[in-house]
C-alpha cells in the first residue's frame, strides 16, 4: 500500500512539473511588445524593462575586437552602435517567441518598418544563427562589416573570453529563479521518496 501511495504521489508530481514547464514555455510566446528601446549590444535590447535577445542572429560582444587589414577595430561596440542607428528615436516592436537560458526574451524586432534582426546580418554586424542565411551570404559576398576583415565568431569569442559580457539579471522572484527553486524542491522530494 505504501508503494502505491508513493507511486501515485510521484505521478502527480511529475504531471505537475510537466504542467509548469508547458505554462512557462507558453507564457512569453506570441507576445508583442513595443516602445522605446535601450540598446545593450548588437543583439540585445531592453524594452519595457525586459531584456530581449534578437533571435536568429549572433553579434560580436561589446568588448570584442576584430581585424581589418593590419588594424584592430571595435566590432562589438560598432555592432551596438549600428543597432542603435537602425532604431534611432523610433518605436521598436518585438514579436516574442520564447526565452533563452539567461532569462532574456527571444524576439524578432522591427523599427521604421525594418526587420532589425535581418538588417544586422545584412549589414555584416551579426552572423546568422539559425535564420537569415541569405542576408549573411550577401554581406559576406559584398565584404560588409565583419566580412571586410577577420573575426572570431561571437560564440567562439565568448567561449574563449569567459561567456557573456554582462551577467544575466534575474531577481530572486523572477519566473526563472522560482522555476529553478521549484525544480530543486521536486528533486529533493524524489530523492527522499526513493531513499525512504
Amino acid at each position: 500500500m505504501a508503494r502505491l501511495i508513493r507511486d501515485l504521489l510521484l505521478t502527480a508530481l511529475i504531471l505537475l512539473f510537466i504542467g509548469l514547464i508547458v505554462v512557462r514555455l507558453d507564457s512569453s510566446q506570441g507576445e508583442t511588445m513595443s516602445g522605446r528601446a535601450r540598446i545593450v549590444d548588437g543583439d540585445t535590447l531592453v524594452l519595457d524593462g525586459k531584456r530581449i535577445r534578437l533571435t536568429g542572429i549572433d553579434a560580436p560582444e561589446l568588448r570584442q575586437v576584430c581585424r581589418r587589414g593590419a588594424q584592430d577595430w571595435p566590432c562589438g561596440t560598432e555592432a551596438r552602435d549600428r543597432l542603435r542607428g537602425l532604431i534611432g528615436a523610433e518605436q521598436t516592436i518585438c514579436a516574442v517567441d520564447g526565452a533563452d537560458r539567461y532569462g532574456r526574451l527571444l524576439a524578432v524586432c522591427s523599427a521604421r518598418n525594418r526587420d532589425l534582426n535581418a538588417a544586422m546580418v545584412a549589414g555584416g554586424y551579426a552572423v546568422a544563427f539559425g535564420k537569415y542565411a541569405a542576408e549573411e551570404d550577401a554581406a559576406r559576398r559584398d565584404r560588409l562589416g565583419l566580412w571586410a576583415g577577420t573575426f572570431d565568431a561571437p560564440r567562439t569569442w565568448r567561449q574563449t573570453h569567459g561567456g557573456m559580457d554582462e551577467a544575466p539579471h534575474r531577481p530572486d522572484n523572477s519566473p526563472d529563479t522560482l522555476f529553478q527553486q521549484f525544480g530543486d524542491r521536486v528533486k529533493a522530494i524524489f530523492a527522499g521518496l526513493w531513499n525512504g
